[in-house]
């Protein structure tokens, strides 16, 4: 039976469908035909019979796949294989009957249409997706946000190109075939396969169409102040761009700054302060939801995208809610930090490296050096790279309380370098002290990191404290150690 004579089937069925009391709630989407046979049976709009048909003609289906697998070499593989064949198959149906406008109409569709059919037009929908994914992705490339963000790059330049380049519509529709770090502003999970892909793809590039109408130098001051706040590398962070951006442009019209500004002075974060911490839920909700329609309209933004920012500005309105009332909105409003000429003892300059030769040279005769002092001398006389530094101490030509010699000719900034590496992971979002966080913290590897973190066990809390200022004011931007 073709399909014109499969709607009509599907029409004379409906009263079938709908007086049997198909519950819609026990359909899974991601999980479609399966669970139509399910609730189908239960309802009992299928009989055994039927059921039985279906499933062998969902085994035939499977078992002309097999020999195409094989290559018409064998007529059986691994369990695995077959199972994940099976889960392509049930995909591919899936992606039809889903674009059919109502339930009843996929029942009656599988109650009189073959399934090979079925599977076919399936096949179509699923091959005609990859195609738009794939003039997405194009778009995506060749309109990519100059940011510095690992995932961000990462994602566009090689997970997308691997999913390209991998997915099979025949084998493994189901699956995404590469892995994708950056994190959308609202991302869907229950979706699979090229049709997950797609919607990712179209909500990246709504997101980088949005951020595209600021300055890209004000964004960029946005991402590295976003680091100093949660004193840690946005580089290599997994958080979302659109969000930073959309939550500051709101800031800034609230402030009565700029529509298309990001970038908040102390004086419009005072403003902010005022202007939230005087207000109750549903009063903060109205001024984003005010500040909304003003950012639309100036920015002439489209619907689809109006929607995806209504959505996110749910997120954004407990946020500042809880920041309020924890008199913590500096973990929200990310200010404008004026640039500061900071006197750095060991040089962040990746030119400034010595040479190998030099470098091995310089280890042989530290090793070589009878005394901690001795040593703790030549290392300060001839080093003056933060990766030089680095080089040196991995390479562990110091034992035991030479280290400590090394760290004790050392200042306060050429510390707070060290420390800012070694407790990267303790410093990001800034909920602990570095006093606090140097008494807890327990053995690090290598054995650089375990005597420094001995060292300054041993400094005053008033020692701690101005190391901790100037840890403050290092960018990790400048300390390129990964």
């Amino acid at each position: 039976m073709d399909t014109d004579n499969a709607r009509n089937a599907a029409s004379d069925n409906q009263s079938l469908v709908s007086e049997s009391g198909i519950n819609p709630s026990f359909l899974n989407k991601s999980r479609y035909t399966l669970s139509l046979l399910s609730e189908g049976h239960r309802a009992g709009i299928f009989n055994n019979q039927e059921i039985y048909s279906i499933q062998n003609q969902i085994l035939v289906i499977l078992q002309d796949l097999i020999k195409r697998y094989t290559q018409g070499e064998s007529s059986s593989v691994t369990t695995e294989t077959a199972e994940g064949i099976m889960t392509s198959v049930l995909y591919a149906l899936d992606a039809y009957l889903l674009n059919v406008e109502h339930h009843d109409k996929a029942i009656a569709y599988l109650k009189t249409v073959d399934m090979a059919k079925l599977y076919e037009k399936g096949l179509e929908r699923v091959s005609q997706t990859f195609e738009e994914a794939k003039l997405l992705y194009q778009e995506i490339k060749q309109h990519k946000l100059d940011v510095p963000v690992d995932a961000y790059n990462l994602t566009i330049e090689e997970s997308l190109p691997v999913f390209m380049k991998k997915y099979g519509i025949i084998f493994d529709a189901h699956n995404t075939m590469a892995s994708i770090d950056y994190p959308l502003a609202i991302d869907d999970m229950r979706l699979q396969g090229v049709f997950y892909m797609k919607q990712y793809m179209e909500r990246l590039k709504l997101e980088n169409e949005f951020c595209f109408k600021f300055k890209n130098e004000d964004l960029l001051n946005l991402l590295k102040n976003f680091g100093r706040m949660c004193r840690f590398d946005y580089r290599i962070e997994l958080f979302n761009i659109f969000m930073l951006v959309l939550n500051h442009s709101l800031f800034s019209i609230l402030s009565g700054g700029d529509t298309d500004q990001v970038r908040i002075s102390a004086y419009q974060f005072e403003r902010l302060e005022r202007m939230f911490t005087h207000s109750d839920a549903s009063g903060i909700g109205t001024m984003i939801r005010k500040a909304m329609h003003l950012l639309k309209g100036d920015l002439q933004i489209d619907d689809k995208t109006a929607n995806y920012m209504n959505q996110c500005s749910k997120e954004l309105v407990w946020r500042i809610i809880n920041a309020a009332e924890h008199n913590n909105l500096h973990s929200v409003i990310i200010t404008d930090v004026e640039e500061k000429i900071k006197p750095v003892v060991i040089s962040l300059n990746t030119g400034d490296k010595m040479s190998d030769v030099r470098l091995r040279t310089l280890l042989e005769e530290i090793i070589r050096g009878q005394t901690k002092e001795e040593k703790a001398r030549l290392i300060k006389s001839n080093f003056f790279s933060l990766h030089d530094y680095l080089d040196m101490l991995e390479s562990e030509c110091l034992y035991g309380d030479e280290y400590e010699a090394l760290y004790a000719s050392f200042g306060d900034m050429e510390l707070a370098i060290l420390a800012k590496i070694v407790f990267y992971q303790e410093l990001r979002g800034g909920d602990m002290n570095l006093h606090t966080i140097v008494s807890e913290k327990g053995d690090a590897e290598p054995a650089w990191q375990m005597r420094l973190i001995g060292f300054m066990k041993g400094l005053s809390a008033l020692r701690i404290r101005e190391i901790e200022k100037l840890i403050d004011n290092i960018d990790y931007e400048e300390i390129k150690f990964y």
